[in-house]
């Protein structure tokens, strides 16, 4: 079992194009643990953004009466993809694995992969 500096640490270093990564409580948007990022990308705000993100997307499929879990989210830009993966299991409700890729340098299929590696092996 991984703990949170641990688990952000391999995104960063098992993920080829990771460039940044956090762990997130949306229920009050606030980074329970962030790594990389820098200067020009700060963490906490992306990381507060896209807690809003999650909250929307959670209160649509309330509206729509979905009945089924968000897997993860995925925001492509020109240069970066961001990749959002809601924690089930093991004290992970109302938190999601953050992360920022490079997407000239990411495989996106095999970074989703590793992400859910990560993800199982995260002990909050």
């Amino acid at each position: 079992m991984a703990n949170t500096e641990t688990a952000l640490k391999e995104c960063l270093s098992s993920i080829d194009g990771a460039t940044a990564a956090a762990l997130v409580d949306y229920t009050s948007g606030m980074a329970l643990g962030t790594l990389g990022g820098g200067k020009d990308f700060n963490l906490e705000i992306a990381a507060a953004g896209n807690t809003d993100v999650v909250r929307s997307k959670l209160r649509t499929m309330e509206h729509l009466g979905l009945n089924d879990e968000i897997e993860d989210i995925l925001i492509t830009l020109s240069s970066q993809y961001h990749l959002v993966r809601l924690l089930k299991g093991r004290g992970g409700n109302g938190l999601f694995l953050y992360l920022v890729l490079d997407s000239t340098r990411a495989n996106l299929a095999m970074a989703r992969h590793q992400l859910r590696r990560i993800e199982a092996d995260l002990e909050v």
